[in-house]
């Protein structure tokens, strides 16, 4: 028998910054979420949040409405999910620093990513956005303010003439920043926790550390997303953690989002041994050491990367990932347990992803993105590069010259309409499906990246087919004679 999860909170990362749902799907997937073991969001906002005032510019053409994000906050409490809300505070700013009103609080002036923790104004700036995010979140018990991957810290030319002083570090100037943040987080909204990502705080001396006094104000994320988790790494830390005085600890896994850029299917077996591994890290240290877990489904790398794994297309990852935490691995019978609640015959981890049909909200979707990433692509380029008549016979020489053999048309031109016309009814298959679940930019995104590159490619070859079989006959060439039949 399976043994119970060492997890007591267990929450799904809803990252907005890419692809952010419309609030009628996430009304249909909340409830799969707690099916599968779910008691909690963390939820990303980014631009989707709707700002007021001189931050109204922070808003994505789409952003949820006040009354929308309450709906959000109303549908997880009716599936019995915890909100815990996140907002960037240090790091990863590029939603609001890409903007020419707040481009002089960079670090470094070039780069949008990292405040300038040393200008009043950058504070000032992330307590607005704080006061505005738990204004409409009144009830929650933590606030998660980011604080991850804060490149190029130290860089600007302010904190190159802090950092001659002799008592002054990067470590320093990292920690004297989360304070800061912390400290309003817990005097203007008290009961609220700060909740930051831990990585910045992984080198930092333990005496540096325990007495910078941030111990005392946030509660650490450990996060590692790899199927090579370093699982006594990971206890060894979580014993530093606790010496330095953090009250309580988290760790982070993912579910989708972290294999890849521009990946568009979650490899599954890599996911679920990530869970494997932080299953085994909670069995090793000490007993409770992590309050919970956030299983990360990451939609961009950052605010101007190419969209990752879509939420609909990594939910059998998801639902993996939670039954293994719930039950303490992915045995059989845990397998078929997910199988049965997202409705799918079989969930084939060994693979990408399974091309099975399931009855799971964006099922449909799954199933078509599926079959694009996985076909379409490969199809144009048998068709282009291993087609005998395609390579010998309109070749890019001959496409440039507009130059055809007139049978050669008779044997190229129906197989290129014919694979054209499949996967431009499989697209339009998808543009329907999507259309309930995303926004236009959304869709259209998705389809310019990962569909119309092949397509286009299908194009210009019968264009240029045509093109050339008008010019017929075809000029005199050296050897243009065939050589032989095909």
């Amino acid at each position: 028998m399976s043994s119970p999860t060492p997890f007591k909170m267990r929450l799904v990362h809803l990252d907005l910054k890419g692809a952010p749902p419309k609030v009628s799907y996430l009304s249909e997937v909340f409830p799969l979420f707690h099916s599968l073991g779910a008691n909690g969001l963390l939820i990303e906002y980014e631009d989707m949040f709707p700002y007021e005032g001189h931050l109204r510019l922070l808003r994505a053409k789409h952003a949820y409405s006040p009354s929308e994000v309450t709906e959000i906050l109303r549908l997880a409490r009716l599936s019995e999910l915890e909100v815990i809300p996140l907002v960037q505070t240090f790091g990863h700013m590029e939603f609001v620093l890409k903007h020419a009103a707040f481009a002089h609080l960079r670090e470094v002036a070039l780069f949008p990513n990292t405040l300038n923790p040393h200008e009043a104004e950058s504070l000032a700036l992330v307590q607005a956005m704080i006061d505005q995010i738990l204004e409409l979140h009144g009830d929650v018990r933590w606030l998660h303010i980011g604080c991850d991957e804060v490149y190029y810290l130290g860089e600007g030319e302010t904190s190159k003439q802090w950092l001659q002083q002799e008592q002054n570090s990067h470590a320093k100037l990292c920690l004297s920043h989360m304070q800061a943040v912390a400290s309003h987080v817990l005097t203007q909204h008290p009961g609220v926790t700060p909740l930051v990502w831990d990585d910045m705080l992984r080198d930092i001396p333990q005496e540096q550390l325990k007495a910078s006094g941030v111990p005392q104000l946030v509660e650490p994320v450990l996060w590692d997303y790899g199927a090579d988790l370093d699982v006594h790494g990971k206890v060894f830390l979580i014993g530093k953690y606790q010496e330095c005085g953090f009250q309580r600890l988290w760790a982070a896994s993912a579910f989708k989002g972290a294999t890849g850029a521009s990946q568009a299917l979650p490899p599954v077996e890599h996911h679920i041994r990530n869970h494997e591994l932080w299953l085994q890290v909670a069995g090793s240290g000490p007993r409770d050491a992590l309050q919970g877990i956030i299983l990360t489904g990451w939609q961009r790398y950052d605010h101007f990367s190419v969209l990752c794994e879509l939420l609909p297309v990594g939910i059998p990852s998801l639902a993996a990932c939670l039954q293994s935490l719930v039950h303490g691995g992915f045995a059989e019978d845990v397998r078929l347990r997910a199988e049965r609640l997202l409705g799918v015959s079989s969930l084939e981890i060994a693979d990408t992803v399974s091309e099975g049909a399931g009855s799971f909200p964006g099922s449909d979707i799954h199933a078509l993105v599926t079959q694009i990433s996985l076909h379409l692509r490969s199809s144009v380029d048998t068709l282009l590069e291993r087609n005998r008549y395609v390579t010998g016979w309109f070749s890019p020489y001959h496409r440039r010259r507009k130059l055809v053999h007139p049978v050669m048309i008779q044997h190229i031109q129906p197989e290129a309409l014919s694979l054209l016309s499949r996967w431009n009814n499989l697209v339009q298959q998808l543009e329907v499906a999507l259309q309930p679940v995303f926004y236009p930019d959304t869709i259209e995104e998705w389809l310019e990246e990962n569909v119309l590159p092949s397509l286009q490619r299908l194009q210009d070859l019968l264009q240029d087919l045509g093109e050339a079989a008008a010019r017929q006959p075809p000029p005199t060439s050296p050897g243009w004679d065939t050589g032989q039949n095909p």
